[in-house]
């Protein structure tokens, strides 16, 4: 049961670290550092957003409009970290 829960935990982190890139990645392109033009960028972006979207997606339509500021990034890690600190400090010890 320990390996699954590692297991779990895991692919939080991953995809805490998808997220953290997917937002880093989506300024540089804002700002034109670099461009989508570029074929490993395109095909980074395009992965990074297919991962993360459906995730953000729910969140995004729940926040209220903050004028251009999107952090339902933010909100998505907070949650992540919310979930993982659950399933390792609370479900794990009451299973042992």
């Amino acid at each position: 049961m320990v390996a699954l829960f590692q297991l779990i935990d895991t692919v939080i982190n991953i995809y805490i670290w998808l997220l953290i890139i997917w937002a880093v990645l989506s300024w540089l392109v804002a700002f034109n550092v670099v461009n989508t033009s570029n074929r490993f960028v395109y095909l980074l972006g395009d992965f990074l957003n297919r991962v993360t979207e459906p995730a953000l997606r729910p969140i995004r339509r729940l926040m209220p409009d903050l004028g251009g500021i999107d952090i339902s990034p933010m909100i998505l890690i907070l949650l992540l970290i919310f979930l993982r600190n659950l399933l390792l400090y609370d479900i794990l010890p009451a299973l042992m």
